[in-house]
């Protein structure tokens, strides 16, 4: 009974190790739009919000 808990128990360990790397998924980001916020630059002129491709 211990010997067949004991290849249980391993079995379990693999298989939730191999589920555990399973769950990233990687895709590749598509360019979008994005809204660039004013800022102060330098010598303390505004510089007003643009869209730019990112």
């Amino acid at each position: 009974m211990r010997r067949y808990f004991s290849v249980l128990l391993i079995a379990l360990a693999v298989l939730g190790g191999t589920l555990a790397q399973t769950g990233c998924v990687v895709v590749a980001p598509r360019p979008a739009r994005v809204w660039v916020p004013g800022y102060w630059g330098p010598s303390h002129v505004w510089v007003g919000g643009y869209w730019r491709y990112h």
